[in-house]
């Protein structure tokens, strides 16, 4: 039986608000309307509201923008299931068609980039908010006159966006689980590597006429029988598809990229802005955290929030959230955020009531199971530590002894042998024979949960290297951003370095026999190496010479516990989720040919003058 598309995992992209209708009886408490609202260039954007019947003092309204349909999100006049808490303080909620999208004319453009300000008839997702704001206002009946945005996933970039020349009536936004850039390391690349399965799915879904279908059970195995993106492309039909042609168009991080990241346009908080993410989000990892950054360097009235939790994507929305795949969490901590900091936080800034004081960074620390507050982020009494790849596959805070390591940086392969016969851990990567993302069978099930897998189904691989620590003699805290910098070489002329901080358990934990020895994911991410120079332009890898890498793992607050180790692994493949690197360097690899795809030879170097190493942020 064929596969229906939305089994390509990501195609979803938090497609729906969390649309579990609400209690029965919620239904008889909003009189639900359709809009249809004038843009500034005579567009019409469809919306649906949902109006309270028995107020009895005029509402704030909490507007939701979206590419998904609004007539499907609020489909009837009860609540959703994600919003049923804010619902308890009383709002009109309305949710919108972007332009272009379901009930709304115009155009549609996929991640529409900011328009020209000199062009007074430019319009954007910004101006359109403002448009939309403006309206609602003047002709929704029992309004405050106070708006506040809030989405999640492609909806929160737009919430972002609504920040940006805002409204005067908008007193609060909170773009959660928010894409922000895309190339570096969002939904469609990864600091140069493509997402091939969310950029098939995602181009599919939201320009295709009829989805994708994939016939093979195990989706590993259709990916892998499309030696090319070209001859992937034609297989799923999207090659004509704008966002494919865009993909194909701009692999590296050009001004095309950049004029679409949100961390380039929302630049300072116009308004209150409660960033929301997860530290296991299996597509918006960066988002949330590059946003809060960003905006915190021009924060200087305290309008800038972070909420980071142990979720996948949308598992704030989610209800209970105790767990998430192996890991037990000790509390509700989705049901914990949405009562306890979502509610209050925008009945302060849109009824007036409650507190002002909450913290500036509210953060889960997996590990210990518990949330903390800091008054920054990442907290100031966190010291970059250097964790070392060693000989013998040994992981440690001690560096590489000083050795007689005169070699030059552009000495050869064979040269480097001879002289360092422990130098270096190597490996074969065959693009024929990728390592997997997940186990298999992929059936796509597993999409929500593929990053807390347990990762000793690839540790005995000849193609992942792996490095493991000595027990830990006490617990140990990363509350911060965890960069990977490798010194590799490869007798090719391209490479992907995949880099994974993991947590081992041990495997004497007899009240958890299903994790003995579990080896979780903490931070992960990918390099695409022709981009080791800079983003914007790819350089070839000089063969057989010893050259650096630097990979960004994002941040995280996570407390190893006494008796576990820590782990790196780094291999160059993880498939189908990344496409395969031909590892011959060709200008552009969505054009590459099958002859391209080369199995080539890597090697790690871990020497006093070439130490591969983590930088852990440990706090005190």
């Amino acid at each position: 039986m064929p596969t229906p598309w939305f089994r390509s995992r990501s195609v979803l992209v938090g497609l729906m608000l969390a649309t579990r209708p609400g209690p029965a009886q919620d239904s008889h408490r909003y009189e639900r309307r359709e809009l249809q609202i004038p843009m500034r260039d005579g567009v019409r954007l469809f919306a649906v509201a949902l109006i309270p019947k028995a107020a009895s003092a005029p509402l704030p309204i909490l507007l939701i923008r979206t590419p998904f349909s609004a007539a499907r999100e609020f489909a009837t006049p009860a609540l959703p299931a994600a919003l049923q808490e804010l619902g308890e303080d009383g709002y009109i909620f309305v949710c919108e068609d972007i332009r272009g999208r379901f009930g709304s004319g115009g155009e549609f453009v996929s991640v529409r980039p900011q328009r020209d300000p000199s062009d007074p008839r430019g319009v954007d997702e910004s101006t359109d908010a403002y448009d939309t704001i403006d309206w609602l206002v003047a002709n929704v009946p029992g309004n405050s006159g106070k708006v506040g945005v809030l989405g999640n996933s492609y909806r929160g970039w737009l919430a972002a966006l609504a920040g940006v020349g805002a409204h005067p009536a908008l007193k609060a936004i909170s773009p959660q689980g928010s894409m922000a850039d895309t190339w570096l390391g969002d939904d469609f690349f990864h600091q140069g590597a493509f997402r091939q399965t969310q950029g098939v799915a995602y181009a599919a879904f939201i320009e295709g006429t009829k989805g994708l279908s994939i016939p093979e059970y195990d989706q590993f195995e259709f990916y892998l029988r499309q030696p090319t993106l070209d001859a992937l492309a034609k297989a799923t039909g999207v090659g004509d598809l704008p966002s494919w042609i865009g993909f194909r168009s701009h692999p590296a991080y050009d001004a095309w990229w950049q004029a679409r990241a949100l961390q380039r346009v929302l630049t300072k908080p116009e308004v209150p802005i409660l960033n929301v993410g997860g530290w296991w989000d299996e597509e918006d990892l960066l988002g949330p955290q590059i946003t809060y950054s960003t905006l915190e360097s021009a924060d200087s009235v305290g309008h800038n929030f972070l909420v980071m939790g142990p979720w996948s994507h949308r598992g704030w929305s989610q209800q209970g959230g105790d767990s998430l795949g192996p890991m037990r969490l000790g509390t509700n901590t989705s049901d914990f955020f949405r009562t306890q900091v979502q509610r209050p936080w925008f009945a302060w800034y849109l009824h007036g009531k409650g507190h002002s004081a909450f913290p500036e960074a509210l953060v889960f620390e997996t590990g210990a199971n518990e949330w903390r507050r800091f008054d920054a982020w990442p907290p100031r009494g966190a010291r970059p530590t250097a964790l070392y790849l060693r000989e013998d596959g040994r992981l440690s805070f001690d560096a590489p002894p000083t050795t007689a390591d005169t070699a030059s940086d552009a000495a050869g392969a064979t040269t480097l042998d001879a002289m360092h016969t422990r130098a270096y851990d190597a490996f074969v990567s065959d693009p024929a024979h990728p390592v997997p993302y997940i186990p298999r069978p992929d059936d796509g099930g597993g999409w929500g949960t593929w990053l807390v897998q347990d990762q000793r189904f690839v540790d005995n691989r000849p193609d992942v290297l792996t490095w493991r620590s000595e027990p830990l003699e006490e617990d140990l805290t990363i509350a911060g951003e965890v960069i990977a910098r490798l010194f590799a070489s490869t007798t090719g002329g391209d490479a992907d370095w995949v880099v994974k901080l993991i947590d081992v358990y041990p495997d004497s934990a007899a009240d958890r026999p299903g994790l003995r020895g579990y080896q979780l994911i903490v931070n992960a991410d990918i390099l695409r190496g022709r981009y080791w120079k800079q983003f914007d332009r790819a350089t070839p890898i000089p063969a057989n010479t010893i050259t650096p890498f630097t990979i960004d793992l994002h941040g995280q607050l996570y407390r190893f516990r006494k008796g576990h180790r820590l782990m790196v692994q780094v291999q160059s493949t993880w498939f189908p989720l990344y496409d395969r690197n031909p590892q011959t360097f060709v200008p552009n690899i969505f054009l590459a040919n099958v002859a391209d795809f080369r199995a080539q030879t890597h090697r790690v170097w871990h020497t006093s003058r070439y130490p591969s190493h983590l930088t852990l942020p440990v706090l005190s």
